[in-house]
C-alpha cells in the first residue's frame, strides 16, 4: 500500500484530524465540527456540515467524499452527489453536504464521523474529435443492456 502526504490545516480549534479506522481502510473518517449547534436532517433535506479543515490536496490526486456504510444503512444518510470530488487546487474549509434518505430526523453532533474520504490519483484525459467510434459487442444498448435482471 502506497502512500502520500496530505497537508491538513485546523480551521477551527474543535475540529477533529481525520483518521483511518483500520490498518486495511481504503477511506478516513472526516468527522463534522458543529460545536455550537447539532444539525438535524428531517427526511428528504440536504445540510452542509463544517469540518473545521482545510486540505492540501497533492497535485495528481483527488479526495472522494463517500457515505459511511454504517450511517447509510442504519439511517439512510448519504451524501448527494456521492462521490464528491475535492479537487487539488481547492484551499477551501472542507464542507460536507449530507442527505436523509431515511424515514426519520437524524441529528449530526460536534465530532459524529459522517463521511469517508479517500485519496486517490487522477488521470486527465486529452480529447480528441474522431469520425467514428472502434466498434465493441455492447454497441449502442443503454441502460439494462448488459444483463436481464
Amino acid at each position: 500500500m502506497s502512500t502520500v502526504r496530505l497537508a491538513v490545516k485546523k480551521l477551527h480549534e474543535g475540529a477533529t484530524l481525520p483518521g483511518y479506522q483500520t490498518a486495511g481502510a481504503a477511506g478516513m473518517d472526516i468527522h463534522a465540527c458543529l460545536p455550537d449547534a447539532a444539525v438535524t436532517l428531517q427526511p428528504g433535506a440536504i445540510a452542509v456540515i463544517p469540518t473545521g479543515l482545510a486540505l492540501a490536496i497533492p497535485a495528481g490526486f483527488e479526495g472522494q467524499v463517500r457515505p459511511r456504510s454504517g450511517l447509510s444503512t442504519k439511517h439512510g444518510l448519504s451524501v448527494p452527489n456521492a462521490p464528491g470530488t475535492i479537487d487539488s487546487d481547492y484551499r477551501g474549509e472542507l464542507r460536507i453536504a449530507l442527505i436523509n434518505h431515511g424515514k426519520e430526523a437524524f441529528t449530526v453532533t460536534h465530532g459524529m464521523r459522517i463521511v469517508q474520504l479517500v485519496i486517490a490519483p487522477v488521470v486527465r484525459a486529452s480529447i480528441e474529435l474522431v469520425a467514428d467510434l472502434d466498434e465493441t459487442a455492447r454497441g449502442v444498448g443503454g441502460f439494462g443492456s448488459t444483463g436481464r435482471h
